[in-house]
Parts: structure tokens; C-alpha cells; sequence
């Protein structure tokens, strides 16, 4: 990979965001953009939204989690958060006219819960824990939850749930070294396929905007692309029991000496960043000349923006370019990916 690519970019910092007294785990814009949710090690979650011109904290939402909030995501409404927490549980909140207040605590997970995420059909929840599983929760027009499958797939502790960008078809990632797809069938769900080619834990993945590929990063220090093979593909790529076929086709590696622990693929730009143990965000881009089955990217810039780890990286759903991190060193930071 090349290590910057000859063009004029530049990821400028815009603003720095205090207030989390511990490690702070994940970041997440509301589907409009306007309200950027961050939680972390001091049990909390911040909402933060823009006055005239800076990003203020409007809300610190305390009464959910007895320890470590690890991950928040929004529905795609707007009108729920969900929380997930090492405590076990994983909360949703709802925005009740200024405020959000906590409608559920979903119970069930042995361990610490990691990773919550509605998908973009508004109908299911996933989460996963450090007990190895997956569950799918079907949100109710009331907001009652019930745990419609939970998924033993993986062999170690699953880090991340993702869904695709169109369907209801979620990813997780896993200390096992894989990533695994589920979907549906038959009133149950089941996972489909498995994504092998990492050599340590994989921390996080994203679906790109077509959700034709998958990105995956990794503690083994390597970022993979993943292309989806559909029954009777052009490539004569063999599929079995009328499921798509997930293939590694690119392995970007040799940038970094630590690992990688989130990568967030944009939705508006296609541009991907990730964060990770070297205290850096790196943005990536396919090349101009690339092959679908052999894509080529380059890392077109990258910066130190933070004195400690990277644990997550965000694009904004409406703003091109404009991008959210969180770190072990207490802060959020907002910044602007210029072309």
C-alpha cells in the first residue's frame, strides 16, 4: 500500500470534547447528524449537540449502567439510543420531547455486553457479549424486546454486531480470529458464513455503502476487504446452499506496529478510517484503477489524534468528511476530512 498517495487532503481538528473522567469506548452520530452520543469507562453516556459554533454537552445520562458503558448506537428513527454495558445489560433510551429516558434493560448475556446495534429496518436489535454470543431482539411498535435467537457461533469473546447497510443481515466480529453473517430462515436465525483470514482477534468491521463488501481490523495488525459472491457468480466463485460466499479479496498491512481497533466505512464519501493502538487515524481510499476481485487501497492521509488509543472512529450520516473519535485518554474529537 502506498503510504500517502500524491493528491492535496488533509483530516483537520475541529473541535476537542471534555467532560468523560474515564477511557471513553465508542462514539455515534443520530441518524440526522445533529446529536453526537459518546459513553465510556466512568459509566456515563454524553450527548453532545452544535450551539452557533462549538459542540456542547446537553445531556449525561447516568441511571442505565452499574459499570463500563463499551458501546452505543441509535435507531434509525432517531428516537432510540441503545447502550450496552460490562455490566450485562444493555439499555435503550428514548427521547421524550428535550430528554432520553430509559424504556428497557435487556437482560440475558452471562458476561459484559460489547456491542448493541439496531438494524436499518428499525425491527431487531443484536448484541454480544464476552459469553461468545449473538442476540437478536425484535423491537416491538410498543418498545417491548424479546430475544428472538441467540447465536453460539463463535469460539471467543464477540467484540462488535454490525448490520447490513439494506437488509436485515448482521455481522459480528470475534476474538476467535472470524467474522460471522446471520440472517433469518425459517423462523430462526443462523449464521451463513464465515469470514477466516486474520491471524488474531478481529475488533471491528463495517458493511461499505452498497453492503457489497465488508471491512475487518484486527489486533493482528491488518485491515481486510471482503467481497460477497452471490449463487452463480460470473467467477464461477462456488457457493453452497443457495447462500453468498464471502471472500477476502485485499489485505492491507505493513502501516502500523499495533493493532487496529475500530475502521468505520463512510457512507457518503466511501472513504475508510480507523483508529487504533498507535494513537492514529488513518484514511483510506480504493484506487482509482482498482478491480472489484482485487482492490487496491491507499492510505491518502493519516495523524496522531490522540495521546492514547484510538477506540473508535465515526463518520457522520449527513456531513461528508466530517468524522468523531474517542480514546483512552478522555477525550472526543471532531474533525474534517478534506479533499
Amino acid at each position: 500500500m502506498n503510504k500517502n498517495v500524491h493528491r492535496m487532503v488533509a483530516l483537520k481538528e475541529i473541535e476537542i470534547l471534555t467532560g468523560h473522567t474515564g477511557k471513553v469506548w465508542c462514539v455515534a452520530f443520530s441518524p440526522d447528524g445533529l446529536i453526537l452520543a459518546s459513553c465510556g469507562e466512568d459509566k456515563t453516556i454524553r450527548l453532545w449537540t452544535k450551539d452557533s459554533q462549538s459542540w456542547t454537552c446537553k445531556a449525561i445520562l447516568t441511571e442505565g449502567h452499574q459499570r463500563t458503558v463499551r458501546s452505543v448506537a441509535w435507531s434509525p428513527c432517531g428516537r432510540l439510543l441503545a447502550s450496552a454495558s460490562f455490566d450485562g445489560t444493555t439499555c435503550v433510551w428514548e427521547k421524550s420531547g428535550g430528554s432520553f429516558e430509559c424504556i428497557a434493560t435487556l437482560e440475558g448475556h452471562e458476561n459484559e455486553v460489547k456491542s448493541a446495534t439496531f438494524s436499518p429496518s428499525g425491527q431487531y436489535l443484536a448484541t454480544c457479549s464476552r459469553d461468545k454470543s449473538v442476540w437478536v431482539w425484535e423491537v416491538s411498535e410498543d418498545n417491548e424486546y424479546e430475544c428472538l435467537s441467540v447465536l453460539n457461533a463463535h469460539s471467543g469473546d464477540v467484540k462488535k454486531v454490525v448490520w447490513h447497510p439494506h437488509v436485515d443481515v448482521v455481522a459480528s466480529a470475534s476474538y476467535d480470529n472470524t467474522a460471522k453473517l446471520y440472517k433469518e430462515e425459517d423462523d430462526d436465525w443462523v449464521s451463513f458464513a464465515t469470514l477466516q483470514s486474520h491471524e488474531s482477534s478481529i475488533w471491528g468491521l463495517d458493511f461499505s455503502p452498497d453492503g457489497k463488501n465488508i471491512v475487518t481490523c484486527s489486533e493482528d495488525k491488518s485491515i481486510k476487504i471482503w467481497r460477497e459472491y452471490l449463487p452463480g457468480n460470473k467467477q464461477n466463485i462456488p457457493t453452497k446452499d443457495g447462500n453468498p460466499v464471502w471472500k477476502c479479496v485485499c489485505t492491507i498491512q505493513g502501516f502500523t506496529d499495533r493493532p487496529i481497533y475500530d475502521v468505520a466505512w463512510s457512507k457518503l464519501t466511501n472513504c475508510i478510517a480507523t483508529a487504533g493502538g498507535d494513537n492514529l487515524i488513518r484514511i483510506l481510499k480504493e484506487g482509482d484503477k482498482s478491480d472489484e476481485d482485487s482492490p487496491s487501497f491507499e492510505q491518502v492521509t493519516s495523524i496522531k489524534a490522540h495521546t492514547e488509543d484510538v477506540n473508535c472512529v465515526t463518520w457522520s450520516p449527513k456531513v461528508p468528511g466530517f468524522l468523531a473519535s474517542c480514546s483512552d485518554d478522555l477525550t472526543v474529537k471532531l474533525w474534517n476530512f478534506v479533499e
